[in-house]
């Protein structure tokens, strides 16, 4: 157990790292003196989804316009979630800042709102009956991050992904008006792979810039991969060996979990095949360039991402065609 976890700040040092976070944070991201208007709050989570993410602004031309508001909500909470662990300068302070937007959450549930995030996500928690477990289980992934570095076998790594990925498609579903157990347990297997099919493709940095490293210590082990051959970025046959069974082993849920998109609506099931192809093309990505991610990062080309999209303006516009895994 680290020291993080054992050694808990007193109020004046908590407050102190809470001010040195902040600050680190854009402007923005910080409390106002006074709670925005719903249409203000709204607004704000709007412009971070489209400015911010490139990804998510394609993916929402596809959504139904009366979904739009509760989606940019939802991802406004998760970008500010993720930048309040990762754009700081100490894990202490962003353990700080997550006690404390855990706290924000909470008191959203209570009907307590400040920050324009939780304005915002006020109304679309009202408005699509969602329970708070899905965003607590990313704040506890995002704690996670600061304490826990190494993982030793896939089966860690997907407890992970329970919280860090999962609970999105969790969201996902209950915007757009589905609750049942079996549509969530094939959310799962897409979110997972989609986190997977990230971690693949981003060995290099992730050790580098975050000193993490998500790839299971004992499949390392199995092929004879140390730690000091992934800081040398020289992808031997044993690296590549090791990356190629990680990459099929998401690309293995990818196919898992294609069957939800034959049970959703048609403008979901064109999103869900559009984050789906586009995780396996991240897979494409990796095996074209020999699985050699430390030399660089493997992208999706920019030709490749225009023909996901314009595969996705057709499967929503045009009748007869047959989206994988759902009769158009």
């Amino acid at each position: 157990m680290s020291a993080a976890e054992t050694t808990m700040p007193g109020e004046a040092e908590r407050e102190q790292l809470l001010r040195q976070g902040w600050a680190a944070l854009p402007e923005s991201y910080r409390m106002p003196e006074t709670a925005p208007t719903v249409a203000e709050a709204m607004a704000w989570c709007r412009r971070l989804a489209e400015t911010h993410y490139e990804n998510f602004h394609v993916a929402s031309w596809f959504l139904p316009e009366k979904l739009r508001p509760h989606f940019h909500a939802i991802y406004a909470y998760c970008r500010v979630s993720d930048d309040l662990g990762d754009e700081v300068s100490s894990p202490e302070q962003a353990l700080a800042l997550l006690d404390f937007w855990q706290g924000e959450l909470e008191a959203c549930y209570r009907g307590q709102v400040r920050h324009p995030v939780f304005v915002a996500l006020a109304e679309t928690i009202r408005a699509c009956q969602i329970p708070i477990t899905p965003f607590a289980d990313l704040l506890k992934a995002f704690r996670q991050d600061q304490t826990v570095t190494r993982y030793r076998t896939m089966d860690e790594v997907l407890e992970y992904c329970r919280y860090s990925a999962n609970p999105v498609g969790h969201l996902v579903l209950y915007v757009c008006g589905y609750r049942d157990a079996e549509r969530f347990r094939l959310s799962n297997f897409t979110c997972s792979a989609l986190q997977l099919a990230n971690f693949w493709q981003d060995v290099r940095p992730d050790l580098e810039q975050r000193g993490r490293i998500y790839l299971p210590q004992d499949a390392m082990a199995r092929h004879g991969v140390t730690e000091a051959m992934l800081a040398s970025h020289v992808a031997t046959d044993a690296f590549r060996a090791l990356l190629r069974e990680m990459t099929d082993a998401a690309r293995a849920m990818f196919e898992q979990g294609l069957p939800l998109i034959g049970q959703v609506d048609r403008d979901l099931a064109v999103d869900l095949d559009l984050f789906s192809r586009g995780g396996l093309e991240i897979l494409r990505a990796i095996e074209q360039c020999d699985y050699d991610v430390l030399r660089a990062r493997p992208a999706i080309s920019k030709r490749t991402k225009l023909a996901l999209a314009l595969r996705a303006v057709t499967g929503k516009f045009l009748p007869g065609l047959r989206l994988r895994g759902r009769a158009a």
